[in-house]
């Protein structure tokens, strides 16, 4: 700080000192006291003003010197407002619980990105780990005369993989990526089912769509939950037998395969949440569920899972604006 600038930032209160003097000096006048009495005084006056403009810049200076050295010394700047030193005035606490609160919003808001970086760093590399399988398979079958239906599944793995984690990195900005439009649920279920076709045969599942009725919402992202569902079956559930049915706004995506665990039923839209299912078999990322979550809180289409260990699990889409067929 120049003692120019403090100058300018004491015009006010040295306007308002300089008038107090004139009065004074007025009114001493008045009073007919002598007038190198009044020189005297006013002179003293003038001398206290001046010590007291001098005295205020040192330790003005001296306080504005040890912030800028701590926040020089601060490695995270967005930490200032946890170390300031503790006001001393009116105004200087205002600005002080309006710092800590700038700062505590920063700490929060840094946290956050740190601990979604971890995650998705976590989920990258599970993911690699998980693509490695179907990848290594195809070179197999390659090596091994080259089976075209048992390449095709494979590949198709590859395929749901790479897509899981396009929908991860960009939910975010799904509101960027989504196009919403009136569409046909019998549709989506349609092309659900016959984009994993290789993957539900080779699990001997059977496949049952029943009903329709007309929504606005994005037809690739509900198609991307229905896959998810399906891809989800063939791995935990070979064998079962599934029934999608569309009617009233809801969207019932209901298998009669292993079911979940009650105590894990609340946890399944958990990120990075496998359950003893995916511990079972190995290979789950636990990021299937909670990407189906997250597209659904974000196209405000409501979710409700129930399981029935050993007997069913049942996923209900429910959608706020519809028309029926």
């Amino acid at each position: 700080m120049r003692w120019s600038e403090y100058l300018s930032a004491k015009t006010v209160p040295l306007c308002f000192l300089a008038i107090a003097m004139l009065l004074l000096t007025v009114f001493m006048l008045a009073v007919s006291v002598d007038g190198q009495l009044i020189a005297m005084a006013m002179g003293f006056f003038a001398l206290l003003v001046a010590a007291w403009v001098l005295l205020s810049f040192w330790v003005e200076r001296r306080r504005l010197r040890s912030l800028e050295q701590l926040v020089e010394e601060l490695p995270e700047k967005y930490l200032l407002g946890e170390v300031l030193p503790r006001p001393r005035s009116v105004l200087e606490k205002e600005y002080f619980y309006i710092m800590q609160i700038l700062s505590r919003s920063a700490i929060a808001v840094t946290e956050q990105a740190r601990r979604d970086k971890d995650e998705y760093c976590d989920y990258v590399e599970s993911w690699i780990h998980e693509l490695k399988t179907p990848l290594t398979a195809c070179s197999l079958i390659l090596a091994n005369n080259g089976d075209v239906r048992k390449l095709k599944r494979e590949l198709k793995r590859a395929d749901n993989l790479t897509e899981n984690i396009l929908y991860y990195a960009r939910l975010r900005s799904v509101e960027h990526d989504t196009q919403i439009g009136k569409l046909q649920v019998a549709a989506v279920m349609d092309a659900a089912v016959k984009s994993q076709m290789e993957l539900l045969i080779a699990a001997g599942i059977s496949v049952e769509v029943d009903g329709d009725f007309a929504v606005h919402t994005d037809g690739k992202s509900l198609e991307f939950m229905l896959k998810q569902l399906l891809i989800n079956c063939a791995k935990y559930c070979p064998g079962c037998r599934i029934r999608m049915q569309a009617a009233q706004g809801v969207l019932t995506v209901e298998d009669d395969g292993c079911g979940i665990p009650p105590h894990e039923l609340r946890r399944v839209t958990e990120r990075g949440f496998s359950g003893s299912n995916g511990r079972r078999l190995g290979g789950s990322t636990g990021m299937g569920l909670y990407i189906v979550s997250e597209l659904c809180r974000q196209l405000d289409i409501g979710l409700d899972i129930q399981s029935d260990l050993g007997k069913y699990t049942r996923i209900c889409f429910s959608f706020p604006t519809l028309t029926k067929v």
